[in-house]
């Protein structure tokens, strides 16, 4: 079903290696926050040092320990988006957060299956205070900065601009995209008028804001086509879940403990966050906010329904197809690509409080 591996997989392989092996640029394991070091499952590595306050599960499950009380001595590594697709490919890596960005990439032949969603919207387009600037039919003509070309701020302001009849292809020259690999400088040449907008992920939108030197144009945890829809995934190494099935129920259990842990105790979580130094934000009433709107599911809100995860994942295949991003019909990705694991968790009885 997926013959094809993405153009450079197997270079980046020693990429993967490098991460490996080193333990220098890793957070200490889980190991040394559970005395008896007995791991059903072993040592494994999960990116989670990217700085983003919506990787907040990670960091909880890993601090709160969630990880260890079902078998794994976690290793937090930093990994770019093509180390976590090879980590994936390759069975090195068991499981990530990523958003549908990572579509294309598996219908190109990266082993991976969708297997839940971590949260809604994280991305938001800002302008310059008090630019002129204030629908999609704006960006006609203009230059937008994104963290990479492809990646999912750049989808989201894609899907945006043409879902208003403005082409996003390069090729067309209605719009301009403009790579900056730090957000901070993205939002430098932002102030210094050398792009128009700039598509970000939080919290850097969000505390320019704040400091009164942005304004918001879209906000896809509340505005559409994005609004109560998820914006980041779990995707499991398809290799690692036809192999051993059990262990990424035990790690979609961590994440799901870690996940109520944020809906039912979001200042708590942040605080955790800010004390691990685990997101580049020190504004506690602006961190709560932002994870209040991300939408953590409950496991209330798994037991009765409201957390459809192949409906998202519909969805945004649908969206992706529309813009040409995908070639493969939104339905039948989803039947390709998504896969709905059973973790034998009892909702109704976690959602009473007995979290174990």
């Amino acid at each position: 079903m997926k013959k094809k591996i993405i153009a450079g997989i197997l270079g980046a392989v020693l990429i993967v290696g490098a991460v490996t092996s080193t333990t220098g640029c890793s957070l200490a394991t889980s190991s040394e926050k559970k005395a008896d070091n007995k791991y059903k499952y072993g040592k494994i590595q999960i990116p989670g040092k990217d700085g983003s306050l919506c990787g907040a599960p990670i960091y909880i499950a890993y601090e709160n320990g969630y990880y260890a009380e079902e078998g794994f001595d976690v290793e937090l590594i930093s990994a770019d988006s093509e180390t976590r697709k090879v980590g994936l490919n390759n069975g090195n890596i068991p499981i990530v957060n990523g958003d549908f960005q990572f579509f294309p990439s598996m219908e190109e032949g990266v082993e991976t299956t969708v297997v839940d969603k971590l949260h809604n919207g994280c991305i938001k387009l800002v302008v310059k205070k008090g630019s002129k600037i204030r629908t999609a039919k704006d960006l006609k003509g203009k230059k937008i900065g994104v963290d990479e070309i492809g990646g999912t701020p750049y989808q989201v302001a894609s899907v945006w601009a043409e879902e208003n009849g403005i082409s996003a292809k390069q090729e067309d020259g209605e719009i301009t995209f403009l790579p900056f690999s730090d957000g901070n400088l993205e939002l430098q040449a932002l102030y210094k008028g050398e792009i128009d907008v700039a598509a970000m992920w939080d919290p850097l939108g969000s505390v320019a804001e704040k400091e009164g030197k942005v304004d918001v144009i879209l906000d896809i945890s509340k505005d559409a086509p994005f609004d109560n829809k998820a914006c980041c995934f779990l995707y499991a190494s398809t290799k690692v879940l036809k192999e051993d099935p059990g262990k990424i129920a035990a790690l979609l259990r961590a994440y799901r403990k870690a996940q109520d842990f944020i809906n039912q105790n979001p200042e708590e979580a942040v605080q955790i966050i800010i004390d691990g130094k685990y997101s580049q934000i020190s504004d506690k009433e602006l961190a709560v906010s932002l994870i209040k709107s991300y939408d953590y599911p409950s496991y209330k809100e798994r037991e009765d329904g409201s957390f459809d995860v192949e409906a998202d994942v519909t969805y945004f295949a649908e969206k992706l197809n529309e813009i040409k991003y995908l070639k493969t019909e939104a339905k039948e990705f989803t039947s390709r690509y998504f896969a709905q694991v059973d973790t034998k968790e009892d909702f109704a009885k976690l959602s009473k409080g007995d979290k174990k």
